[in-house]
């Protein structure tokens, strides 16, 4: 059985049978897969610090026939996410993404535009800076998943969407009129919705240099961060923890 490489980012990790782990992770050329790490708690060489979620590493696997567990034999760090401070704040948002894609990737299936995103946001996810690329990934993820529709226009009439006069609501994808809100709608603000539209349009990195406070585009990360949740049939754990963090 030849032996695969390929960039990775470690998703999640759990313990079996003594020293052993189960080792979730998002390959670039392969999509996400489970690993058997044998020894993983032991061995230093083989694994060292690279199995913290959110970890970018160098992968090294077998893929085993007739077996959905692949045989993880080492992983080499390329950048770590402890290689900067961490707070309560970051450490959620990386807890948000790690989430996100092991809920909502499918096994086996290579994802490249969704490997470039996790690996541009978490290069601008720091203590001082960690609610842009939160609002950029969640408002990605939406749209690579296909959960949004054209957000220049209202998805039930389909006119031109008003700043000011933008809603959703947590049963439906997409944006609308103040004509068409249901019952039960959420506004956006100008602002976001103006956000939004910008940030589909470049990449992470244009942002960086932006004051971004906690509040700024908190509707629109509900707005996303809904869609999803609604895709997956699940509430995100750490999505709840954000909404507490934030009040």
């Amino acid at each position: 059985m030849a032996v695969l490489t390929s960039e990775a980012v470690v998703l999640r990790t759990w313990p079996v049978r003594e020293a052993d782990l189960l080792v979730s992770i998002f390959t670039r050329d392969y999509g996400k897969m489970t690993g058997v790490a044998k020894s993983a708690l032991k061995s230093r060489r083989r694994f060292g610090g690279a199995l913290e979620p959110m970890t970018v590493a160098r992968a090294w696997f077998v893929e085993r026939p007739k077996q959905e567990l692949v045989r993880l034999d080492q992983l080499e760090i390329i950048r770590s996410p402890l290689s900067a401070p961490v707070d309560q704040a970051r450490l959620t948002v990386l807890s948000f993404f790690a989430e996100v894609l092991e809920e909502i990737l499918p096994e086996h299936d290579p994802q490249e535009t969704v490997f470039r995103l996790i690996v541009s946001v978490l290069e601008q996810t720091t203590v001082e800076q960690p609610w842009m690329p939160l609002t950029y990934f969640s408002l990605w993820m939406t749209r690579l998943m296909g959960l949004l529709p054209d957000i220049l226009h209202c998805t039930a009439c389909g006119e031109a969407l008003v700043p000011g006069e933008t809603t959703f609501n947590a049963y439906a994808d997409g944006l609308f009129c103040h004509v068409h809100r249901a019952g039960n709608a959420n506004e956006l603000s100008a602002e976001s919705w103006q956000t939004a539209i910008k940030m589909l349009r470049a990449p992470v990195s244009a942002f960086a240099g932006e004051a971004w406070p906690r509040r700024r585009g908190q509707d629109l990360r509900r707005f996303a961060t809904q869609s999803l949740e609604r895709h997956m049939e699940r509430k995100l754990k750490s999505g709840e923890m954000l909404g507490r963090m934030l009040g």
